[in-house]
């Protein structure tokens, strides 16, 4: 019986299966780097993040008990000595509460905003050109919406009114959203002392939240105004908000 020689593949078949192991591989790559943006980041800075405010809380006396009074006298500025020598070193001064984002919603707060050493590690970042809480003028902060722990996710999301709480070692400075804003990425106005009137003397102390502008694109940013409505001592007790 006649046996017939299996024809060889092609040049073009053998090109197209090499192309197409190619593209499976290249496929699974882009997955797993997808998955570790997404998933990965996420863990990684959600561990920082418990570590940084853990080491905060143990460094600063309690609060006291209760609900605190509410002061809207000039507010007690942060002592500057103590933050500057932190820049770019994701050593937390500060945490954000955000009500809106849920009971247990806490970040810490870092002098600069450096990408790998303090918004990597899903810290909000201080910019240091603009002012401190307490100080007449705009505390501006940057934050990710996605990856490295997105903590600033749903800040579109914030109503009017909502309310953001600066935690200090020594205060709490309860501020309320104003509005919204998306700029392009040049717009460095919205870090003026007065929010987007640069040049314009401080005349209120406000609160500037800066993150990306839409997810996973992020050639826009969106920003969120806030200005104080009241602050107190630590050691007087808690925001009624929080």
């Amino acid at each position: 019986m006649r046996r017939h020689a299996k024809a060889k593949p092609s040049a073009f078949s053998r090109v197209l299966g090499v192309t197409g192991e190619l593209l499976i591989t290249a496929g699974v790559v882009v997955l797993l780097f997808i998955l570790w943006q997404v998933w990965w980041t996420d863990i990684i800075a959600g561990r920082e993040q418990a570590r940084l405010v853990g080491n905060f809380y143990d460094e600063v006396a309690d609060s006291g008990d209760g609900i605190g009074t509410e002061h809207r006298d000039d507010p007690p500025v942060v002592d500057v000595d103590s933050i500057r020598p932190t820049i770019g070193t994701n050593n937390i001064w500060a945490i954000l509460h955000v009500p809106a984002f849920g009971d247990d919603y806490q970040v810490g707060i870092a002098e600069g905003v450096d990408l790998r050493t303090i918004l990597d590690q899903g810290s909000l970042g201080h910019y240091p050109e603009t002012q401190l809480p307490g100080e007449p003028g705009n505390f501006a902060l940057a934050g990710h919406r996605q990856t490295y722990g997105a903590p600033l996710w749903a800040q579109p999301d914030l109503e009017i009114g909502a309310p953001l709480i600066v935690e200090t070692a020594d205060n709490f400075y309860v501020y309320r959203v104003t509005e919204h804003e998306i700029v392009a990425p040049s717009a460095v106005e919205v870090l003026a002392p007065v929010p987007g009137d640069p040049g314009a003397a401080a005349d209120g102390h406000y609160l500037t939240l800066t993150t990306c502008h839409p997810p996973f694109v992020s050639n826009q940013r969106w920003i969120t105004y806030a200005e104080l409505d009241y602050w107190m001592p630590r050691s007087e007790g808690v925001p009624k908000e929080l």
